[in-house]
């Protein structure tokens, strides 16, 4: 999966490129729409946490330097007089697992406290009440879809793509 960013001038406009996405078979789950604080999104999908935040890149992030710290440390404790070969193992695994999730919960945290990298650039456009909708869809088909929204609606503004979108919601 890949993420369409288009930028768009207003509401009238925004549901028909989320009509034109249903249309093409992206499910609505896979549609976020991002407006200024306090404007109303009608029936539109609106963007959740999860697309506000940076919390999937910060899980991501801690996961593997929690893992390789984990892992460092195991290896110290292994290292260190007496351990047999049997117990090595257990004490790698489990430093490298709990190092792991630590790792990830504490990112996943301060990551929900920042805002999405990706979406900061068009925070002035929001502002100035621009929407922005956010379309996840396979990758073999994101020339089809951007080819689809701007033959219908030229005033949209397409800002490009995001490679590796993860599948679930």
């Amino acid at each position: 999966m890949k993420r369409i960013y288009f930028l768009v001038p207003d509401i009238a406009t925004t549901k028909k490129i989320v009509d034109d996405l249903l249309l093409s078979r992206i499910e609505e789950r896979h549609i976020h729409v991002l407006a200024k604080r306090g404007t109303s999104l009608e029936d539109l999908p609106e963007a959740s946490l999860l697309q506000k935040s940076d919390f999937v890149p910060a899980v991501e992030h801690g996961l593997a330097l929690g893992g390789s710290t984990g892992l460092l440390a195991g290896l110290v404790a292994v290292a260190l007089p007496p351990a047999s070969t049997v117990i090595a193992g257990g004490i790698l695994l489990a430093t490298t697992v709990a190092g792991a999730g630590v790792g990830a919960w504490v990112s996943g945290m301060v990551g929900m406290s920042v805002g999405n990298r990706r979406t900061k650039e068009f925070e002035d456009e929001i502002e100035a009440g621009k929407l922005l909708v956010m379309a996840d869809v396979p990758s073999g088909r994101v020339d089809e879809i951007k080819e689809k929204v701007t033959k219908h609606l030229p005033a949209v503004e397409i800002e490009g793509t995001e490679p590796n979108i993860p599948e679930f919601p």
